[in-house]
């Protein structure tokens, strides 16, 4: 068995930018939560997507969970949201008591299908908001989601986990929406060990997205609490290490996709296998380079033969509507998420492979 390929780790810089920061934080006794760290981070991060305003909280599920909060979802209400998703996209939804409506993905993009969303629409007029996600790296085509959105009056949150640095016809991913968020988990194209981060051009809302997310609490000398808070605050450590992550993003970025590249030139001509879609409006991030299978090969024997070698790799994610949780919930649209799950495999994308692993992967798979 050869030396461990991770699916995607933490890859922090050769320089030491993180280090720096932490130093820094360590030295200034600046430790508990929040502190310059957390401050600039926010700063940079808004700087480097290109939005006004950004809010560091500890996971990308807690930002999507305040943006719910921020466009006033609560009870009883429906939320428009993929199904071809991580289930962080769709939890938050339920911690507000509100109802999620599954959404199909088109072969186009593999993420929510423009007519799916229409047809949605007309079952259910009264929407209160629409949550979009660029899986994988891949765009969404947001000309067309935006276009139904904006004509229904309906706000739009971007989850943007697995898509910094993806841009849709030159702009970010994560910056369309009232609401953009991102992840910094540990396998995320950049990372703060975990954490998130909400990026608005509005002001006001991005100012009380802070104040609920270190627990609500009012200004005055004693603690009072006149709204629920909570406590999702990213810690100034957890902020440095984003500082340092952040100054690399552009050559993470471009390991990505050579790494794409690589499989695709490698794998491309193999019967039966097909990669996933990269539009001409859409330049990816390539988070992790995934395939399609319609040859006798199944993913499971892909998967269970690179696992023999000590490779990871994962399935496409699992459809929310057959979820046993969300069984209850309605779902609009054909079967594309099903089939992408079906035969789809997440290969190993770790930026700290070299061409001679990705060689050993694609050996262990032309041999199969």
């Amino acid at each position: 068995m050869g030396e461990k390929i991770y699916l995607a780790s933490p890859h922090m810089s050769d320089e030491g930018f993180e280090m720096a920061y932490i130093k820094e934080a360590f030295s200034t006794n600046w430790i508990a939560p929040l502190g310059p760290n957390v401050n600039e981070f926010e700063k940079e991060f808004a700087s480097k997507v290109g939005v006004r305003y950004a809010a560091a909280l500890n996971t990308g599920t807690a930002a999507i969970h305040l943006a719910l909060r921020a466009v006033g979802v609560g009870e009883g209400d429906i939320v428009f949201c993929p199904t071809l998703t991580f289930s962080a996209t769709v939890n938050p939804i339920i911690y507000e008591k509100a109802i999620p409506v599954f959404i199909d993905s088109d072969e186009e993009t593999w993420n929510m299908c423009p007519l799916a969303l229409e047809e949605a629409f007309q079952k259910y007029p009264n929407v209160k908001a629409v949550i979009v996600v660029h899986l994988y790296g891949l765009s969404a085509d947001m000309d067309r989601i935006m276009a139904i959105c904006n004509r229904h009056g309906v706000a739009v949150i971007e989850d943007a986990a697995e898509s910094l640095g993806s841009l849709y016809k030159g702009r970010q991913t994560g910056t369309f929406g009232e609401y953009g968020v991102f992840s910094f988990n540990g396998n995320k194209i950049i990372t703060t060990s975990g954490g998130g981060m909400l990026v608005s051009n509005n002001k006001e809302k991005i100012q009380k997205v802070r104040f609920w997310s270190t627990q609500s609490r009012d200004s005055a000398r004693h603690y009072q609490h006149s709204e629920l808070g909570f406590n999702y605050r990213m810690s100034n450590i957890s902020a440095g290490i984003g500082r340092g992550q952040l100054k690399v993003l552009d050559l993470r970025v471009a390991k990505k996709k050579k790494i794409f590249e690589f499989y695709k030139r490698e794998l491309g001509e193999l019967p039966g296998i097909q990669f996933m879609p990269v539009n001409l409006w859409n330049e990816p991030n390539y988070w992790l380079s995934c395939i399609t299978l319609d040859s006798k090969i199944k993913p499971l024997e892909i998967m269970d033969a690179l696992e023999e070698e000590n490779i990871e790799s994962r399935p496409i994610w699992k459809p929310m509507h057959q979820q046993p949780y969300f069984s209850w919930c309605d779902y609009i649209g054909t079967t594309v998420s099903e089939r992408l799950f079906e035969s789809g495999v997440c290969l190993p994308s770790d930026t700290k492979m070299t061409d001679t692993d990705q060689e050993r992967i694609c050996k262990i798979i032309k041999g199969l």
